[in-house]
Parts: structure tokens; C-alpha cells; sequence
């Protein structure tokens, strides 16, 4: 055994100080001292690395949750309001300490700009037939009757109703009056006259089709119609290849589940019919129009301008939408067991779908838009909607923002109410009527309701109409809590641009027509024009209007290759009526679904289109 001395053991130290000395000067020195050392440097870095690693995971166990989680869009629903003597509410979120997100009660600047549209003076609604248009007594050829039945709610029913009449023109056939949807979802047993005025229907388009209450009789026997189906967007080909050769044949053919069955994209002549059917022929019933009237007067008594809002917060819209909004575990189990009953929908990804913006906001985010736009807590609110998901404590934050709340079961009574509250139509037909009458429109969704008001308010005039960009505004809502509410307001304001029903915001040619009538649209000239403006209907027909369909030359079918994902996405149903139930309030709103009249069928095709 060998053993070292203390002189060897300080020569030793000495030549190791040598040695070290000279790493820094010689790099080919420090490279060897590396390898040497190397098994012992490295544990050590591996184990200070996990020791921090540990530490990281430890601390994001204990710290506090953010503020607000991009998940958690119904946390405004946990919170409370206070005002300020300064004119500011203080939004508390949580219950917790996080820092209120100061919201202001007044809008700000003046909002006198908010209750018009810029230049929608410039613009008028002209959808008279020109000089060469084919008159009914010209081109209907006897022995041919058209039929429809509708599908859906009221307003996706006039969307079949409106493009029956064209169908009827292109056909050269003769239209009996078109039979309302009784099986689905709504169970609405009204029926055309119930509903519409149905000689007014008749006698105002009698230049344009011919239209009878019932099949004639033949050989002293009633006719049985043949019925078949056309495509969607079936177009002026696809209808002369499928249908008239049934029509020669059969005489009479009803076409079933007639809604969105006519392309989008017509010629100029058949656009105006249709915008001369359901902005001037289909008018309401008269108790329907007089119950209305009552209602936008009331609304008018409260105060000179007021907003209507269609909220479209349901829970049967919410479970389709496949959207999460900070509910939790209950939430997912309520709105996945509603889901659930569509069989062929896919498990969806939250978070993908409310970035595309194809997730309702709720009601607070509804509210804090409107404010960021402009509108006060003064401003009279009109909702109309069906039974809202969780009810007050929904409505709760809306309500903080704009107390002047009101809806048809809150300005009329429970007596006036009656003779439509048992009618899901003809209560849409109300909430229509006060729609179309406010000075501002706001729609929380583009379902057919949407897109009818749009465009009749483009084409009376271009009364402001607000759509949410939901896929701008969703970046906003999860970091609102990191910014001051000006630089908020201004990036709202900056995110609505194009949304907010202005004359020209979209291009010509896209969005769907009922949305926006572009054919039907006219513009005065600089000079002082002596044009006869809306109600008045006008001969120009107006220009840079295509004259070619959007067809695929193989099939026949109308491709409609334009639309956007967004306006393509939002399902093709109006919102459920619930009778003469307030929104939010009475046992009803503890979310029950028991009673609730699924028809898979009807309602997988009405959602899916």
C-alpha cells in the first residue's frame, strides 16, 4: 500500500494550483480539465435544474388563478355593480380581490351618431319590376300548380314563403298559398291566414304570380300533388331540369321542407320578386300588426330612441353551439345531455370554436360591447329571446349595465298577451315587429331572424343594426382586466367596423340575400334628387348587379362558393318561444328540460344547414 507524505501532499496542491491557473489561458487545458471532471459536473447542473423545475410546479399549485381564465366568459355573471358618485360603475368579477374593471355608466361621447346610419340618406329600397318583366297572365301556363310546405320557425318559413313565389315564376306554374311547418320543434299549429295577411299576399303579387288558396278540383275529385324535394340552393337550372318535367307530367307538385331551397345568386329580375314578396306582400295579420304597434309605442313613451335586442342565449342554442361558458361541471352536464339527443354531432373543441367566433356572446359581454360603442345606462333595451340559460343570474350583468330593461311580457299584460302566447309564431311575429321598429338592432347570432331584420333594415333605410364580431371581440373579453376601459371601448369600436349595418359595408355578391338585398338597393345621385324614397317602390334597377348564377354547370346547383365560414355556420332556426314566461323569472328558469318536445329529425336539419 502506498502512502503520501505531507511534503508530497503540499507539492501535490501546489501543482494543481499550477494547473488551474493555466485553464484560463489555455484552452486545449480547459477542454481536458472538462472531460476529466465531466461525470461530476453534470449531475450537479441535472440536479439544481429538477430542484428548480419542482420549485416552478409547486408555485403554480399555490399562487392564485388569474383574474379572468379565457375559458370563464360567464364570469361576469359573479359579479356585483356599484356606482360611484363619479359616474363610474365598478364591475367586481369575483368575489375575491381582483381589482373591479371600472366600467362608466354614461357612453362617453354624444351618441346622437349611434341612432343613424352615415349616408344611409344617399339609399333606398327600389324593387319594382322593370318594363320587360314577364306579367303573370303572360307567363303562367295552365294546368300547373306548385306547392310548398315550409320548415322551421316563423322567420325561416318566410324565407321558404319568399323564395316559393320566385320558384312558382320560374315554373311558370301557379302557387298555392304555402302550408306552415306544424311537426317540428315549435308545434305551432297556426296556419298561413293566422299568421299573414293572405289576400294581401294574393292581391299584391297578382302581377307577378298567380296565386290560389287551394288546388282546383279535377273531374269533380280534389288533386293529389305529387311531392319530392329539391336540393339546397337549387337554382334556376336545377329547378327546369328537376321540376317541370314532374309538373308535365303531374300537374300539381309539392315540394317538401321548403326552406333555402332557391340559389342565393338569381338574376337582378327574380332578386326584386323576392324583396317585393317579403318586404311589401307578407304583412302580419291585423290583431298580430295592432299588438305590435302597442308595443314599439310603448317602448317610444319610455324614451325618444331605444335598442332591441335579439339575445338568442337558450339553452338548446348553447348546446349546439358546442361553446363553453365558465359554468363548470354542471354546465358541461346539462348542456351535453341537451346535446346529446342530435346524434350525428361531433365532440367539439371550446376553445377552437370561440376563436373562429362562432359562439353567442353572453349577456354581460353584450352589455360591455354596447357601453364600449357608445350607449349609457340611460338607453332603453328591448330583449327579445326565448328562455335564457340560468336566467337572472344570467341576465344579471346586462341588466347592471342598462337597468331599462324590458321585454313584450314586462310592457304587456298577462290579458293582451294571451290570445298569442300559446303560438310560438305569432310571439316571434311580436318581438318581429318591435325588432324591425327600433331604432338600433342588435342580434347575438346570424340565425334567420338576423339575417330577415338585416336586410329589411338595410332596405327601409339602413336603421343601424349591430352584429357582433364575435372572433374580434373574443380577445378582447378574456383581457379586458390588463387594459384601462378607454383602451377597451377603443379597440370594441375599432373591432366593429363593418358590422354595424353602415350602406356598402359588405361587398356586392356576398352574404346571403335575405341579409343583404343588394339588388333591391339604389342610390340617389349627388345632385338634389327628387327620388320617391322607401315605402315608395322604384323602377331603377340599380347597378353593378350580376347577371350570372353561381352555378356548377355539371349539377345544376347553385355552389354559393362566397360565403364566408362565419355566415355559413349559425344554425338555420329562430329562437324558442316560451310562451307568456319573462325571461328570467318563475320556477321555469331552473333549467327543466323534461318537458321539452325533441323532435330529432326536424331540429338536426334545422340546426345543420
Amino acid at each position: 500500500m502506498s502512502t503520501f507524505s505531507p511534503m508530497k501532499k503540499k507539492k501535490r496542491d501546489k501543482s494543481d494550483n499550477n494547473y488551474l491557473n493555466g485553464v484560463v489561458l489555455h484552452s486545449p487545458i480547459l477542454r481536458r480539465y472538462l472531460r476529466r471532471y465531466r461525470h461530476h459536473i453534470f449531475p450537479v447542473i441535472s440536479v439544481v435544474s429538477g430542484c428548480l423545475l419542482l420549485f416552478l410546479v409547486a408555485f403554480s399549485l399555490i399562487a392564485r388563478s388569474p383574474p379572468l381564465h379565457h375559458h370563464d366568459h360567464l364570469s361576469l355573471l359573479r359579479f356585483h355593480a356599484s356606482s360611484a358618485d363619479n359616474g363610474v360603475v365598478e364591475v367586481q368579477l369575483n368575489n375575491d380581490e381582483t381589482p373591479a374593471f371600472r366600467v362608466p355608466e354614461s357612453g362617453g361621447s354624444s351618441v346622437q351618431h349611434l341612432w343613424s346610419g352615415t349616408k344611409s340618406e344617399l339609399f333606398f329600397g327600389c324593387s319594382n319590376a322593370s318594363d320587360k318583366f314577364l306579367t303573370a297572365d303572360v307567363k303562367t301556363l295552365p294546368n300547373r300548380y306548385l306547392l310548398i310546405a315550409t320548415s322551421g320557425g316563423l322567420n325561416q318559413q318566410r324565407t321558404g314563403i319568399t323564395d316559393a313565389v320566385v320558384a312558382a315564376y320560374i315554373l311558370n306554374a301557379t302557387l298555392v298559398v304555402p302550408k306552415l311547418d306544424h311537426q317540428s320543434f315549435w308545434k305551432d299549429s297556426s296556419n298561413f291566414a293566422e299568421i299573414f295577411d293572405v289576400d294581401r299576399f294574393i292581391s299584391f303579387l297578382s302581377n307577378d304570380v298567380k296565386i290560389i288558396k287551394k288546388l282546383p278540383s279535377k273531374g269533380g275529385k280534389p288533386m293529389s300533388p305529387y311531392t319530392m324535394r329539391v336540393p339546397r340552393k337549387c337554382n334556376v337550372k336545377c329547378y327546369l331540369n328537376r321540376v317541370v318535367p314532374v309538373l308535365n307530367k303531374k300537374h300539381a307538385v309539392q315540394l317538401t321542407k321548403f326552406d333555402y331551397r332557391l340559389s342565393n345568386n338569381l338574376e337582378s329580375h327574380l332578386q326584386k320578386l323576392r324583396c317585393r314578396t317579403n318586404y311589401h306582400a307578407l304583412k302580419f295579420t291585423d290583431n298580430i300588426n295592432e299588438m305590435g304597434r302597442k308595443l314599439v309605442e310603448r317602448m317610444k313613451m319610455k324614451n325618444k330612441h331605444f335598442i332591441a335586442l335579439h339575445l338568442r342565449f337558450e339553452p338548446d342554442m348553447l348546446a349546439f353551439s358546442g361553446c363553453y361558458f365558465g359554468g363548470g361541471e354542471k354546465e358541461r352536464n346539462e348542456l351535453g345531455a341537451i346535446r346529446k339527443r342530435w346524434k350525428t354531432l361531433h365532440p367539439t373543441n371550446p376553445d377552437k370554436v370561440r376563436r373562429r367566433g362562432r359562439c353567442p356572446l353572453s349577456p354581460g359581454e353584450v352589455g360591455l360591447m354596447l357601453r364600449a360603442l357608445g350607449f349609457g345606462s340611460d338607453v332603453h333595451l328591448y330583449v327579445a329571446s326565448g328562455e335564457v340559460y340560468k336566467g337572472e343570474e344570467t341576465l344579471a350583468p346586462l341588466k347592471a349595465l342598462f337597468p331599462n330593461f324590458h321585454t313584450k311580457e314586462t310592457i304587456a299584460s298577462k290579458e293582451e298577451l294571451e290570445p298569442f302566447s300559446s303560438f310560438s309564431s305569432r310571439m316571434a311575429a311580436l318581438d318581429f315587429i318591435v325588432c324591425d321598429e327600433s331604432d338600433v338592432f342588435v342580434t347575438n347570432n346570424n340565425g334567420n331572424m338576423a339575417r330577415i331584420l338585416a336586410g329589411r333594415r338595410r332596405y327601409f333605410g339602413h336603421k343601424p343594426t349591430i352584429r357582433p364580431n364575435a372572433k374580434k371581440l373574443y380577445k378582447l373579453f378574456i383581457n379586458r382586466n390588463n387594459m384601462t376601459w378607454e383602451e377597451f371601448a377603443s379597440r370594441v369600436r375599432t373591432s366593429q367596423i363593418g358590422s354595424m349595418g353602415e350602406p356598402n359595408e359588405k361587398k356586392p355578391g356576398k352574404g346571403e340575400f335575405h341579409e343583404n338585398p343588394e339588388a333591391c338597393i339604389c342610390k340617389t345621385s349627388n345632385t338634389k334628387s327628387k327620388d320617391v324614397r322607401i315605402p315608395q317602390m322604384e323602377s331603377n334597377e340599380g347597378s353593378n348587379i350580376s347577371k350570372e348564377d353561381d352555378t356548377n354547370k355539371d349539377s345544376g346547383y347553385a355552389t354559393d362558393g362566397h360565403m364566408t365560414d362565419d355566415e355559413q355556420f349559425w344554425p338555420e332556426m329562430d329562437y324558442v318561444e316560451t310562451g307568456n314566461k319573462s325571461l328570467g323569472k318563475g320556477p321555469s328558469q331552473r333549467f327543466s328540460y323534461q318537458g321539452l318536445n325533441y323532435d330529432l329529425p326536424e331540429l338536426l336539419e334545422l340546426f345543420s344547414d
